[in-house]
């Protein structure tokens, strides 16, 4: 439905237009009302409008390289969501759903460029906002980075392997060096004590059948848990190629979106200079 001029008013974007320019704008523009969790735009639509929300609450979301649903921004009161890819007319690459019932002023081109010809200012508010989103951005891939390969791999492990992993570690430490240790030095004195009434004599050769199957036993566990250790680091190798090949792609689309927001408001400029070369 059309705009109230009032409606405007209270949109900070909007708020510095005088009256006849905010009467310009509402006849434009469109007033449109979400229930809640009903989807504003999906991944794919058509990008030829934008939404500045003037009340209730909007979640923009994608879905990552996992098929997990990653939320980008929650835009509130006066701050608008989908504006790249109207600027670009290119599909959305986000999801839109409201959280609770919003309502929204629905722009297009057309409307930016009437807003920049007469509040150029505008268009830093619109930078401040893209420069909020990269910083989402970059938070998202701090965040993503935080996936410790130990946790990765552990979900996936069998009985035997968690078992390697604790004879392993056990065997590498200092506990078991000098419980295994005093066990020996115990026997010994034990067998030696007894003399010819020993199980196990001087030169202690069932001690030494013990410790050689021991030796036969613990070499292939600790094989076992080595292996899990290399294919943790290669785990870690290939989450950090995700992680900066995500934020590659990330910085390039902020990149190239800024440099089509600093076109447009280029063109927006040379149209205000047109203008008053002409009066």
């Amino acid at each position: 439905m059309a705009c109230n001029p009032e409606v405007l008013k209270h949109v900070p974007l909007f708020a510095l237009l005088d009256e006849e320019e905010t009467a310009v704008l509402a006849g434009q523009v469109k007033l449109k009302t979400f229930a809640p969790r009903q989807r504003i735009y999906k991944i794919g639509d058509s990008g030829g409008q934008a939404y500045v929300v003037v009340s209730g609450r909007v979640r923009v979301s994608t879905v990552d390289q996992d098929h997990q649903e990653v939320v980008v921004d929650e835009p509130s009161h006066g701050e608008f969501f989908g504006f790249a890819s109207m600027l670009e007319q290119t599909p959305h690459q986000t999801e839109a759903v409201a959280i609770d019932e919003a309502v929204c002023i629905e722009v297009d081109q057309e409307d930016i460029a009437v807003l920049l010809q007469r509040k150029p200012l505008a268009g830093m508010d619109m930078l401040r906002v893209l420069g909020r989103q990269f910083h989402a951005s970059q938070q998202l891939v701090r965040l993503r980075a935080n996936r410790h390969p130990n946790e990765v791999i552990d979900k996936d492990a069998t009985f035997g392997e968690r078992i390697a992993d604790m004879v392993a570690g056990f065997g590498g430490s200092w506990t078991f060096i000098l419980s295994f240790g005093f066990a020996l030095a115990v026997y010994m004195t034990i067998d030696s004590m007894l003399g010819k009434k020993a199980w196990d004599p001087y030169p202690f050769i069932l001690l030494n059948l013990f410790l050689s199957m021991l030796a036969s036993v613990q070499a292939p566990v600790i094989m076992m848990s080595q292996n899990r250790q290399d294919t943790k680091d290669r785990l870690r190798g290939e989450l950090d190629y995700d992680v900066n090949r995500r934020a590659e792609v990330e910085i390039q689309g902020l990149a190239h979106k800024l440099n089509v927001l600093g076109e447009k408001i280029g063109d927006v400029e040379e149209m205000l200079r047109e203008k008053l070369a002409r009066e």
